[in-house]
């Protein structure tokens, strides 16, 4: 009986498993997702647009600050200063760039702004409202914004609404 092989008893393994790894990459999973969400969501800013008022009684809202730009089809751009009716400069048809509108820009701000320190306002320059149309492309949009950012006008509105008068003015040119 001495030289009989003895019973081996299995051993039993320890039935903890370690949990800290889990933790860990469940935290990371966590934060990556978190910081994901906060990114994916749609950034913007708010634009301000003119809102419909009455004029005082001087007469005149400013329409010799004003400078409306409508963009056509094929970089088509007409600018106009004033109201299309009685305008003050008249509609003309011009190219985007140096030697077209930002030069009309650079000389009508200077001299609005010229215009009301001498009125005891300084700092008012014109005011661009900007009309898309629906055959302009986004490049030409992107384009007039750069000139804006570049003549250094502060006040502009995006209006992608046409009167027929203006509709027929694009049309023409």
């Amino acid at each position: 009986m001495k030289n009989l092989p003895k019973k081996v008893r299995s051993r039993k393994l320890n039935s903890r498993v370690d949990l800290t790894a889990m933790v860990s990459v469940s935290f990371l999973l966590i934060i990556f997702f978190m910081l994901v969400g906060e990114l994916s969501k749609p950034k913007a800013m708010d634009l301000s647009l003119p809102y419909d008022h009455t004029c005082g009684w001087r007469g005149g809202c400013g329409e010799n600050r004003s400078v409306t730009i409508l963009l056509g089809e094929n970089n088509q751009l007409v600018s106009y200063t004033g109201l299309l009716e009685v305008p003050i400069v008249p509609p003309k048809e011009m190219q985007y760039g140096k030697d077209g509108i930002r030069q009309e820009l650079l000389k009508r701000n200077k001299s609005m702004l010229e215009y009301s320190a001498q009125l005891g306002k300084p700092g008012r320059g014109i005011t661009v409202i900007i009309k898309p149309s629906k055959k302009s492309n986004f490049k030409n949009l992107v384009d007039i914004l750069d000139e804006m950012a570049i003549a250094k006008i502060d006040t502009y509105a995006i209006i992608p609404e046409f009167t027929p008068e203006e509709t027929k003015l694009l049309a023409s040119n």
